[in-house]
């Protein structure tokens, strides 16, 4: 969602599609980059082959998507009309990002630990979401206030759960891998190796045991 977002929004930020905002294209153009290189690193070192098809078929999706607003945007639209179709485009998606950590809120309520939210990635989320929705404002732009407002009420929220629930950051255990049940390859290997030290399967029968050779 992040990827997507920073297409849209780099898009959008053109000379040829939204005048005097060279500034949004720049930064989400960077923030494409980024994060291009992040589902990059994910296909390459994903848990199982299955996982890995998922994921290149969304980033697929992901670069159709934004050929096919930059096409359209381009052949069949002009002027405001061109500005209003990109724009919108973008505040959805950037809406879809903020929200997407929703599922670990929600794990994070049910648990009653923030294992598996990052202080300083929820500090990150209200910082950029309040930065640029006060540019938005400044520059009077509602597809850069309206996502970004959002994104900062969002970002607050996750910074009050982490207020009340910093003390239990280890305390979600079996029960926060239980409830987030959804693919996680990072909770998978964590439990295939939980698994492997308490003896369960961890080795094959038919391989002996060797000894311990650690100085």
């Amino acid at each position: 969602m992040t990827l997507i977002n920073c297409l849209l929004s780099a898009w959008y930020g053109l000379p040829f599609v939204s005048p005097n905002n060279m500034l949004v294209s720049t930064i989400n153009g960077a923030g494409a980059v980024i994060e291009t290189a992040y589902v990059v690193v994910f296909l390459v070192f994903a848990s199982s082959h299955k996982t890995r098809l998922r994921m290149a078929g969304l980033a697929s999706a992901v670069a159709s998507a934004f050929a096919v607003v930059a096409l359209v945007s381009l052949l069949a639209l002009h002027g405001q009309g061109r500005k209003l179709f990109c724009g919108v485009a973008a505040t959805v998606c950037s809406i879809c990002m903020y929200a997407s950590p929703l599922s670990i809120m929600r794990l994070v309520i049910k648990t009653k630990s923030v294992e598996y939210m990052p202080f300083l990635l929820s500090l990150a989320v209200f910082l950029c979401g309040t930065s640029w929705f006060i540019y938005g404002l400044l520059g009077r732009d509602p597809f850069v206030t309206i996502p970004n407002g959002c994104g900062s009420f969002l970002g607050a929220v996750q910074l009050v759960l982490y207020a009340i629930y910093r003390k239990n950051k280890g305390g979600a255990g079996a029960g926060g891998k239980q409830a987030d049940d959804d693919g996680n390859d990072v909770e998978m290997a964590e439990g295939r190796n939980n698994k492997v030290a308490d003896g369960g399967g961890a080795e094959d029968s038919t391989t002996p045991r060797k000894a311990d050779t650690t100085v």
